[in-house]
């Protein structure tokens, strides 16, 4: 007799189906199948009836067959359990979040080999401008063909066109090698009472087997990642598996060569800079157990881990790990339920920890390890603040006298400084001195930045890029557009113009771009060809540069604009994650912070090192707003192509909104960002206490309403990003 099976299909336009199991196929929960979807054949899971959703009432007679069985392990029962959680939280559609644990539809085949390719080092006779820039973005890159030309930003007949001059050759790469097995003894590190205290705490949740949150608070260079290693190698003697998550892709290198130091291997690394090959290497060996340690960025998160026994998530105050696409889930927050389902301990590693993981602790949820001072002989830089009313730079520039003097200082110490300000490329805005005129990208509400690097103009929102006119297209005008404000390129030229003989480096999204491009940074400054970084957000956090004495926050008030209710907590966050860099080894630190601003409490907080009274203030004015963690918010944002689709879309939301206790509903009203890529966007913000069961009001509540079909309404719970 065949019986039948619920599928989730991995296709978020539809929910899950009923399947008939035909004779002789075995089928369990959790299985990834084949299933047919019209003329279609889709990837699916198997899931227990019980907790999906019923299809509805469908005879045995109408069910059309299973296809087939992937051979791959199945989704576990701890997984599923997170998948559906997720789902519910988010108010996404489960097919979503499956999805992210099955990345790689080529992991789900059965062992075989690729051809992939790699540059030979010959240059073909024929060297077209095109052909020399693959040749040089390459190096000694290797994939297929297709990974190949867009990492060199060519078409696919540049690379072939190589291949067949003999600039790149084929390589035949097995998939399924085996990845080398940490030794957790290969070198022991000596570590502090603290450290050991902390490590102790770790390792006895580890070998436990249990669910336990903890917050390992440390300042910066307290030694936190040698604490959490010593839990990796207890989970490793355990065989089981662990997981580190890492905000940024640039740090996975430097994380990957102190791992390496400890545990004799690196780790099985994921993020978005894997080749085909290596992801579906990965995920097989994650899936099997063979992985016992996998670092990454939050979509590791998702990985159907055979045996997972600590999950640990570095810098857990970064605000990206929120997800802002697709599903929009919090890391740091399904990480702490995904050790809940795979009973196993999760640790916040922070200097700065969010408020929201400090209520949790102050609840008794989260268990707090505290390292309060820096690892051997490393103290704590001194920190001032520069009045940019009472000390302004000269006429022009941006750099302050005072830090001017102490940089002067630094490199005649023959020591290294770094230069901090949030904004990438020359300029945040251009316009034109004869009309005003000012350039705004087309697709967005949003300014066009001048990157004088690559001379263009680009927006940081939808990617579109333009060249720099030579007159103004509103007046015409040569000569009259004024670049108004800095960025890093700006800095970096100042620099040039202050200190013509110091090595720099700018250190951005745009130049380090991905693990490689970060070690190759880490190398330089190591070896001290790098005397100035001006740099971004980037370089706020994992790096450990021992000849790194100085850091100038070039402006520090510019994270508190634009009403963000945690905007005061990430400027703190941020220039005490970028003050941190300064002196981590035996020579002292400096740091400056030009603001506008040194009354100010967060400025006041950083001067003084008074942590505790800053987050004591800021948890207070939450409380009393009823803002998160001691109320919830959620954002509605509708939007379309057609403006008044999207704005009579919204009112309709709006006026169908439930009147009930403990929830309210703001707007609609234009978002911040008022367009992006091309479309109109409207927000409704909803505020609810902490009691209150929101996702289930949304759920019903948007379910009840029907809009066009032109118009797309994205609910983000526990929204980071107002814009």
């Amino acid at each position: 007799m065949s019986s039948r099976v619920r599928v989730v299909i991995l296709n978020s336009a539809v929910g899950p189906f009923d399947y008939r199991v035909p004779h002789g196929m075995a089928v369990e929960p959790g299985a990834i199948v084949i299933a047919p979807l019209g003329p279609r054949q889709l990837l699916g899971v198997a899931w227990e009836e019980e907790r999906m959703p019923s299809p509805g009432e469908v005879g045995d007679n109408r069910l059309r067959n299973l296809l087939g069985v992937m051979d791959a392990p199945p989704i576990r029962a701890p997984l599923r359990r997170l998948i559906e959680w997720t789902a519910n939280y988010y108010l996404a559609p489960p097919a979503a979040v499956a999805r992210m644990a099955l990345p790689s539809s080529s992991a789900l085949e059965g062992a075989r080999t690729v051809t992939e390719y790699r540059p030979t080092g010959e240059v073909p006779a024929r060297l077209t401008p095109q052909r020399a820039q693959a040749l040089e973005r390459l190096a000694d890159r290797q994939g297929i063909i297709r990974e190949l030309a867009l990492a060199a930003s060519v078409s696919d007949a540049v690379i072939r066109g190589l291949v067949k001059a003999g600039a790149i050759e084929a390589v035949e790469v097995a998939l399924d090698s085996p990845f080398p097995v940490p030794d957790p003894a290969h070198a022991e590190p000596q570590l502090s009472p603290d450290q050991r205290a902390a490590a102790n705490a770790l390792v006895t949740a580890v070998d436990a087997h249990r669910f336990e949150p903890f917050l390992l608070d440390g300042v910066t260079g307290s030694g936190k990642t040698e604490v959490y290693f010593e839990a990796i190698a207890a989970a490793i003697r355990a065989g089981r598996q662990s997981l580190v998550l890492l905000p940024e892709i640039a740090l996975t290198e430097p994380f990957l060569k102190r791992f390496a130091d400890r545990f004799g291997c690196a780790p099985v690394a994921w993020h978005s800079d894997l080749r085909q090959s290596q992801r579906r290497r990965a995920w097989r060996a994650i899936a099997s157990g063979e992985a016992l340690v996998t670092v990454g960025a939050r979509s590791a998160l998702f990985l159907p881990y055979a045996n997972l026994g600590l999950i640990v998530v570095d810098e857990a105050h970064e605000t990206s790990f929120k997800q802002e696409e697709g599903v929009h889930y919090h890391a740091r927050d399904v990480a702490v339920m995904r050790g809940l389902f795979e009973e196993a301990p999760v640790v916040l590693a922070s200097a700065t920890p969010a408020i929201e993981t400090r209520q949790q602790v102050a609840l008794g949820r989260y268990t707090e390890l505290k390292l309060p001072g820096r690892y051997g002989a490393a103290e704590l830089p001194e920190i001032e603040a520069i009045d940019l009313i009472a000390e302004p730079p000269e006429r022009g520039r941006w750099i302050a006298p005072r830090l001017v003097k102490a940089i002067d200082a630094t490199l005649e110490r023959g020591e290294q400084a770094l230069l901090f300000l949030n904004r990438r490329g020359y300029a945040p805005l251009t316009l034109c001195r004869s009309c005003g005129h000012r350039f705004q990208c087309p697709n967005c509400t949003a300014w066009m930045v001048e990157h004088r690097l690559i001379q263009r103009l680009a927006c940081h929102h939808c990617g579109h890029v333009e060249k720099v006119p030579d007159t103004c297209p509103e007046c015409g005008n040569e000569d009259s557009l004024v670049a108004c404000g800095p960025g890093v390129e700006r800095i970096a030229d100042e620099v040039a113009a202050l200190w013509p003989e110091a090595k720099r480096a700018v250190v951005t999204s745009d130049t380090i771009w991905s693990p490689a491009t970060a070690a190759e940074f880490v190398h330089r400054m190591e070896a001290g060809n790098i005397d100035i970084v001006i740099g971004t957000q980037l370089v706020t956090k994992g790096y450990h540069f021992p000849n790194l004495t100085l850091v100038g926050v070039i402006d520090a008030d510019l994270g508190l604009d634009g009403g963000d209710l945690r905007a005061a907590e990430r400027t703190f966050q941020q220039i005490s994650q970028v003050a941190g860099r300064a002196g981590r080894a035996t020579k002292k630190g400096h740091v400056f912070i030009q603001t506008h601003r040194p009354d100010a409490q967060v400025m006041q907080a950083l001067v003084q090192g008074d942590a505790d009274a800053f987050y004591a203030a800021e948890t207070e004015a939450r409380r009393f707003a009823d803002a998160p963690p001691f109320g919830r918010y959620a954002a509605i944002v509708v939007s379309s192509e057609d403006k008044a689709a999207a704005q009579d879309s919204a009112r309709v939301i709006k006026h169908a909104a439930p009147e009930v206790d403990g929830m309210a509903v703001y707007g609609p009203a234009p978002a911040p960002l008022a367009m992006l890529r091309g479309r109109h966007r409207f927000r409704l913000l909803v505020h609810a206490r902490r009691s209150f069961d929101v996702q289930d009001a949304i759920r019903d509540w948007l379910g009840s309403v029907e809009w066009p079909a032109k118009v797309r309404v994205t609910v983000d719970v526990d929204p980071y990003n107002f814009l």
